[in-house]
């Protein structure tokens, strides 16, 4: 039975490649015109920038989740502090660009590791409902105190870039500056952190406290220290998303809370705790939402990558990149 769920699993995943991939092919044999092809990559493009911020959270939440087995469900809310952040040292103190986004993913990085050791911290060992309770909670104390400081409020703010308002032109494929930016540094970012994990003292400690907690201890890791590290990582990518998503949208208090809703189902997709499965689920939560969004009737767009998640699910339920781990008592 598993062999046939295996055959039908890779059945289904390549006919979604075919299908991703024929508008392409329909036009080189003239099944499709230049315009239609063009309108198609148009949303794969959007979709992609839009699946890159997904990425980027569900990689926080997958982050915190394989060192501490914790479900942060106000991961959302790291990143809209991020985008506060941005917004404060570019827009209100007048910094320029660049020093300004360094300091909000700095003030992220900050912010999460205070987290870890106020909030977290104390309730760590208690049932895994406690935990995810808390980060709940969190998550609506954070958005409230947003809503309440000077400058912020719950008002809608726009956030200015290099990139704004200026268009890459690649024939008759017009890409906004702001979204190659995004899939750029993405890539930039995940470059990094590859490295940071392979080939730095840090991110092997990282790895391998994430991997085995008592053997790491016993390594002379200092695996508490490490764990407020790994949430000020997951905090700083998540503001770093924020950065990202706050010049194409706006920044506002709810902002981190609708994106959570597709980072989650992007980890799961995924494979939750696979780090190359958030980044693999976010790409395809967000091409999925811009195709459904333009092809379909109205209201698919919020629906289809649910619909996606189901079907990988039933047919492969640790999702893409997920392993089955068999526990022993």
């Amino acid at each position: 039975m598993d062999r046939i769920l295996g055959r039908i699993w890779w059945l289904l995943a390549a006919s979604a490649v075919i299908a991703f991939l024929s508008p392409p092919f329909l036009w080189l044999f003239g099944f499709m015109d230049g315009p239609q092809l063009t309108l198609y990559l148009q949303q794969v493009v959007s979709g992609t920038a839009n699946g890159c911020v997904y990425a980027l959270v569900a990689l926080g939440i997958v982050l915190i989740y394989k060192a501490t087995e914790t479900i942060n469900f106000a991961q959302g809310e790291l990143m809209m502090v991020g985008a506060f952040l941005a917004f404060t040292f570019i827009t209100m103190y007048g910094l320029n660009f660049w020093l300004g986004a360094a300091l909000a993913v700095a003030g992220g990085v900050l912010f999460g590791m205070a987290t870890d050791r106020a909030i977290i911290r104390p309730v760590v060992g208690q049932p895994v409902f406690a935990i995810v309770m808390v980060t709940l909670g969190f998550g609506f104390v954070v958005r409230a105190v947003v809503g309440m400081v000077p400058g912020w409020g719950t008002d809608t703010y726009a956030l200015a870039t290099p990139f704004s308002g200026a268009d890459l032109r690649l024939g008759a494929l017009v890409v906004s500056q702001d979204y190659a930016a995004i899939i750029v540094s993405t890539l930039v970012l995940v470059a990094f952190l590859f490295v940071f994990f392979r080939y730095t003292r840090l991110g092997v400690a990282m790895e391998a406290s994430s991997e085995n907690q008592l053997a790491a201890y016993y390594m002379g890791i200092p695996v508490k220290r490490v764990y407020t590290l790994i949430w000020g990582l997951s905090a700083g990518v998540a503001a770093f998303a924020g950065l990202l998503l706050a010049p194409i949208t706006f920044i506002h208090t709810q902002m981190g809370f609708g994106v959570i809703f597709k980072a989650f189902p992007a980890a799961i997709l995924g494979g939750f705790g696979s780090i190359p499965g958030a980044i693999v689920g976010g790409l395809i939560i967000g091409i999925v939402e811009a195709l459904a969004g333009f092809y379909l009737p109205e209201g698919f767009k919020d629906v289809a990558p649910y619909v996606v998640l189901l079907i990988v699910l039933l047919l492969k339920p640790e999702g893409i990149f997920g392993r089955v781990v068999v526990k022993k008592v």
